[in-house]
């Protein structure tokens, strides 16, 4: 297996993106994949780059066992296509603004984090950031399951 590179999007990159980053990240060294797999994460927006991940983001995830602390919002960039095998967007808004960046020699896999999750409920993750803590728990658990899906799918690829 050769490096496989993977970005998480979604809009600010101070919640969802760096939750799916700092999951799959721990799931990776988990498998002791960290020497084949590379993880990071931004933002369609700039408003928040150099920024830790929001306070409600760390604190949840750190209730599961997941450091973000290390993490710092930074936005997406065409070169970013260039250096990633997968671009995940957290929401079809994200998507839809990575689309229109794509550049038309990208052969990767441009698509929504979610479509490796097992839950049909969701195919997006919702943004928490002007919710309750209830949808910081939700985000934890459809990344957790999606994570696991994408390292399955990325255990089988041919990247």
């Amino acid at each position: 297996m050769q490096m496989t590179r993977v970005l998480f999007v979604c809009l600010g990159n101070i919640c969802r993106s760096p939750t799916a980053d700092g999951i799959f990240r721990q799931l990776v060294m988990r498998e002791n994949l960290n020497q084949k797999i590379l993880v990071d994460s931004a933002g369609t927006g700039g408003w928040h780059i150099g920024k830790a991940p929001d306070s409600r983001t760390v604190a949840a995830a750190y209730q599961r066992g997941y450091d973000l602390s290390i993490l710092r919002a930074r936005q997406v960039n065409v070169q970013d296509f260039a250096e990633f095998d997968y671009v995940l967007a957290m929401d079809k808004s994200n998507l839809s603004d990575l689309q229109r960046m794509k550049p038309s020699s990208y052969t990767g896999h441009l698509g929504l984090f979610l479509e490796f999750g097992s839950r049909g409920d969701y195919r997006e993750v919702p943004d928490p950031y002007y919710g309750s803590n209830d949808g910081f728990e939700l985000v934890l658990d459809l990344v957790e399951d999606a994570a696991q899906g994408l390292l399955n799918h990325i255990r089988k690829s041919p990247y």
